[in-house]
Parts: structure tokens; sequence; C-alpha cells
């Protein structure tokens, strides 16, 4: 869902609980040392405290503390944050991921009033809401997704809304209601390439994801789609030029790429430390196949700067639009 923050980067987060049963997986070992591109500083300023604040006086999760992001002290000090709704607790145990897994608490009916007063208090141009998976839940957590949307509307109309969602996989009519709801970033990340499924991402399923991408363009093609992924995991070059393909023939406007750092030695290592230049190859590759905003850096991640990408997507279409 979210790519997290190398245990031994100058923010420390503390994880939330261990996932035992990676602790043996072949996949697992130490990651090499980061290279100096990699380095961010530590959480300091108002901003950061203040963001901290409203979220913890509303009872919310943040994905950016969950998942130890490693751009929380720039996007917090922005009053910037992606809200976790539906707990902290994953049913999914991917190898990447530093969210908790195990069986989560019913749901709190209470949280999406309570994240459209945080959005208002925040005074936010541009909100990103994600969630936990939810394969206990009948409908996946759609609804709550849909409510949480209409209480951030109704709190903060001005506010525009990004959701990045789990897959939905095997929810009968979620996703349609999801979509009925508008949001105006539909974001689901794929993480990583097929191949590396099975050890990464092994409760998903890489072809499902993609069509859950198209279904939203067909459903409502005036909302904007997105996907990201991870890079450094082993795989290959492309590979990734290939998952390009396959979303721009699901017709996804955005594409984020970044840098896989693992979070605990019990997750899945990092192979390798993909160079910035190899970033900027990606990103020039992307652009050139169709995406409106492509995003690739080492410290790219999926909600890193929303709210301008937001403005680049609309002025992107727009061009385009004029062009034709």
């Amino acid at each position: 869902m979210v790519t997290v923050l190398d245990n031994r980067a100058e923010i420390e987060v503390k994880p939330r609980l261990r996932h035992p049963e990676k602790a043996h997986r072949p996949d697992t070992a130490a990651s090499p040392p980061k290279p100096d591109w990699i380095r961010v500083r530590a959480p300091v300023g108002k901003g950061f405290q203040e963001t901290r604040d409203i979220a913890r006086s509303n009872g919310l999760v943040t994905v950016c503390e969950e998942a130890g992001c490693p751009n929380i002290g720039e996007c917090w000090d922005k009053k910037h944050a992606t809200f976790m709704i539906m707990g902290g607790i994953c049913t999914r145990a991917c190898s990447f991921c530093n969210v908790a897994t195990g069986m989560p608490h019913p749901l709190d009916e209470a949280e999406p009033e309570s994240v459209g007063r945080a959005v208002s208090k925040m005074g936010l141009n541009h909100v990103v809401i994600t969630s936990v998976d939810r394969d206990d839940l009948d409908d996946g957590g759609a609804e709550h997704f849909v409510r949480t949307i209409r209480a951030i509307r109704a709190a903060a109309p001005g506010t525009t809304i990004e959701i990045l969602t789990p897959d939905f996989l095997r929810k009968r009519g979620a996703l349609e209601k999801v979509v009925a709801a508008r949001p105006d970033v539909f974001n689901h990340n794929l993480e990583t390439v097929p191949s590396k499924y099975l050890t990464v991402r092994p409760g998903a399923r890489y072809y499902h994801s993609i069509r859950l991408l198209q279904q939203v363009k067909e459903l409502d093609p005036t909302i904007f789609t997105k996907s990201g992924i991870m890079v450094g995991l082993g795989e290959e070059r492309n590979e990734v030029i290939q998952l390009m393909d396959d979303l721009r023939s699901a017709d996804v406007d955005f594409l984020t790429i970044g840098q896989y750092l693992q979070p605990t030695k019990k997750h899945h290592a990092v192979i390798r430390y993909v160079t910035p230049d190899e970033f900027r190859s990606f990103e020039t590759i992307a652009l050139a196949k169709g995406f409106h905003v492509v995003s690739a850096s080492p410290l790219t991640r999926s909600s890193h700067h929303a709210g301008e990408d937001f403005e680049r997507l609309k002025a992107a279409r727009l061009a385009k639009s004029n062009a034709a």
C-alpha cells in the first residue's frame, strides 16, 4: 500500500506491530547501506507539531506515521497529511509494509465526521484518504470511504479529495459505490511488477488491480486515476516499462515511482538502490507513453506533493484537450 522508511534512517519511527510470520521468509535480509541521496531530515518545526496535534486530538490515524513515510517532516510542516481510515490493523501481510497485520477492530462510525473536522481545521486545499485492507468487511470498507468523502465535502467544500484505496478483491459492487461518490483522484497502487507479487504483495492480484483502475475510467471518465510502484525489490527494468504500458492500457493518468526502503529486517530486503539518473529515465519514458503527470525519484511516495500534483493533472488535461 505504502512504501516504508528504513529503520536506520535519520527519522526514527517506532514500528507498530511486528510481523512474526515474516521472520523466516527467504526474501528477508539486511539491506545494503543507504546511499547519500536517500537521506532525509528529522521531523521538526511548528507545522509538524500542529499537524500531529490535530490528528491526535481527533483520534485519527495517519499513514505518515503508521507506514513510517520518509517525507513526514516536510509534509507535516506544511500541514499536508494522509489520513488512514478504518483503523491501523490490516488484514493482509505484505512483505514491504510496516502497518500492523491482524484482525481489525470494528469500524468507528464517527470517524468520517472526525476526518471532515480535521480537514476543515487544517484548512487543506487537497486531502488524501487511504485505508488498511479490510477483507473482513462485506464491501471491503467501500461505504466507509463514501461516508468519509461526504463528510469532507460537508465540512470543507473547497477541498479536493484524493483516495488511495485497497483492491476490493472479491467485493462485488464496492468499486462502483466509491466511484459514485466522485472523488477528484482515484489512486490504487500496483506497488511492484507482477513477477514480485508472490513475495511482495501475496494477497493481491496484479491484473485485478489493473482492471480496477480501468473500471474507474469506464464508470466515470472525469475522475483522474493514479497508481504507484516501488523499485529496488529485484525487478528488471523491462518489467517496469511493461507495467507502464499496462497502466496506460487502463488509461491511468498519473504514475509515481519511488525507492523501496526496508522498515525492519523482518521485511523484504532492498535488493538495490536505484540511482537518481535511472529515476529520471523512468520519468522520461513514462511521459512519452502518455501519462499526464509522472513523479519518479528516490523519495517519491504516493501522497507526496499530492495537492501540487493535482493542479498539474488538471493543467495537463486542459493542455491536451486544447491541443486536440
